[in-house]
């Protein structure tokens, strides 16, 4: 038999694209955004101890109470705001599952959600499979900022729900305050939710504020906030993260979460339970930690043909090309794992029309120094 697909846009994503071709030709990648350095080793032991104690049976649907309880302490201190930690937060599967979740918590078919081009892939086909529409306004092509006017042009009677993501995936642009009350003013007196997706919110750089939805009680009312320990702790493949909204919206979330996954991994919830309340210092310094990375690598590259973009938050740099090559971004990156041995992520797939000429792919420099040598070495041979 042959299914009718319910999400015809959709193959396989370009990050496994991207990871099996780097695999294949043995180039450096710096495509898919992971670390390639350990976890934390106090995260490791409290995960282990917790499951040497027998706690490997199911964690509460909504996550254990000590995770949400440092999770509540950690948004007062960091955003100042109150969140309850029985009625407001919900662990997940991962930021992926959240948003998910969020989507198909509210959205209802035949509605829209307005998202910002470049967006990271999981958002559209969420949209789609809940029978909705994903309207597209596009970022400008060059700083990412948003013009809040075409925003405003793109809502309609439909719109259920807007997405913002900061930190931004894929281009590290962030919102500020002023973005911040744009958006408060641009909702104000709505019915649309907001998914405000911050994962990399501990990976901001020179001196700037994470601008979260929480610290702003107009926009936190209507709000799913998305956090990810993955990004935070080094951990991605352990796809654990949480979700902060007010408590009819978190009950609305936690009807899909239960159906969805139901609850997450219970051993390192306890270990990340620990982090927070006993090693603060890993998140509050993770910005400084990633911002020599970030320094170092843009030097490198800088004698190299590419041409670094600014990077205010997040872990990717992107680069333009267009002094080595014309080829579309899709091919560019093919070229650049086979002949060169390096590995990046066009940005076309982040859009629904990719501004045309736009000559710009994603690095990854969550990697140990070695790994950044061994491509920039490869990269000033173009």
């Amino acid at each position: 038999m042959q299914p009718q697909t319910k999400l015809p846009k959709v193959g396989t994503t370009i990050f496994t694209v991207m990871s099996q071709l780097a695999a294949e030709h043995g180039a450096v990648n710096l495509g898919q955004g992971f670390p390639d350095f350990p976890a934390p080793q106090r995260l490791l032991d409290e995960t282990a101890k917790a499951m040497r104690e027998g706690l490997n049976q199911y964690a509460p649907m909504t996550g254990v109470a000590p995770l949400r309880q440092a999770i509540a302490r950690k948004v007062l201190d960091c955003y100042g705001a109150q969140v309850d930690a029985d009625s407001e937060i919900t662990v997940t599967s991962g930021g992926t599952e959240a948003i998910f979740n969020a989507i198909h918590a509210v959205v209802r078919a035949g509605d829209e959600v307005i998202v910002l081009d470049p967006a990271y892939d999981c958002y559209e086909p969420a949209i789609d499979l809940a029978g909705a529409r994903a309207v597209h306004v596009a970022l400008d092509p060059r700083t990412f900022a948003v013009d809040w006017d075409k925003v405003r042009a793109a809502i309609t009677p439909k719109t259920r729900m807007l997405m913002v993501n900061t930190p931004h995936n894929p281009s590290g642009a962030m919102l500020g305050a002023a973005d911040m009350q744009a958006l408060a003013d641009l909702l104000r007196g709505t019915s649309i939710y907001l998914i405000s997706d911050e994962v990399y919110e501990h990976i901001v750089y020179d001196g700037a504020r994470h601008e979260s939805a929480l610290r702003y009680p107009e926009l936190r009312e209507r709000a799913f906030v998305i956090s990810s320990f993955g990004k935070t702790y080094h951990c991605t493949g352990w796809k654990i993260g949480y979700a902060i909204a007010p408590p009819a919206l978190s009950a609305e979330f936690r009807k899909v979460h239960q159906y969805n996954t139901f609850t997450t991994y219970g051993p390192a919830q306890y270990g990340f339970a620990a982090m927070i309340r006993d090693e603060p210092e890993h998140h509050l310094q993770l910005g400084a930690f990633y911002q020599s990375k970030r320094d170092r690598f843009r030097e490198q590259l800088l004698t190299t043909r590419l041409q670094p973009l600014p990077v205010p938050g997040g872990y990717f740099q992107l680069v333009d090309y267009s002094a080595v090559s014309d080829l579309p971004d899709h091919e560019f990156v093919k070229w650049l794992t086979i002949e060169k041995g390096v590995t990046a992520i066009p940005l076309s797939p982040f859009y629904e029309n990719p501004p045309e000429g736009q000559r710009l792919v994603r690095l990854c420099f969550a990697k140990n120094e070695a790994t950044l040598d061994a491509a920039i070495e490869q990269l000033q041979k173009l």
